[in-house]
């Protein structure tokens, strides 16, 4: 399967795009929507919709979010992503549910994550995962 799991962070920063870092971001990220390489899960599209406590602007990104459809997550994933909490935690590495899952869905789908969340660099050393670099 070819594609980009797109963090929360990812989307966050393209959403608002007003610095030259969160342009840089949406210009890297519409490339990926165009390439059809843009994928999403259920707990990114969560979270993404989380951040809107406006129901019209919520309801406008939930129409435009529905362009992409989840990736299916499927019970390996939750356990490998528990393996993943275990492996990081006994190096002394924390993380969140959402993170390992993200993960785990990333290695099954051999997909890279794009994301600017620093701790993905630290399970990366660990986990076999690929992070997305921005060209």
């Amino acid at each position: 399967m070819s594609g980009v799991i797109v963090d929360t962070c990812i989307w966050s920063l393209a959403l608002r795009g007003e610095s030259s870092r969160e342009c840089k971001v949406t210009d890297e990220l519409t490339a990926h929507i165009k390439e059809n390489r843009a994928k999403i899960i259920g707990l990114i599209r969560q979270e993404i919709l989380s951040g809107y406590s406006d129901l019209v602007r919520y309801k406008k990104l939930r129409n435009k979010l529905r362009a992409f459809p989840n990736e299916q997550v499927i019970d390996i994933d939750y356990e490998s992503a528990a393996e993943y909490s275990n492996i990081c935690r006994s190096k002394g590495i924390q993380g969140s549910h959402v993170d390992f899952l993200i993960c785990a869905v990333a290695t099954r789908l051999k997909m890279d994550i794009y994301t600017n969340d620093k701790d993905f660099n630290y399970y990366s050393q660990h986990l076999p995962i690929s992070l997305y670099r921005e060209n």
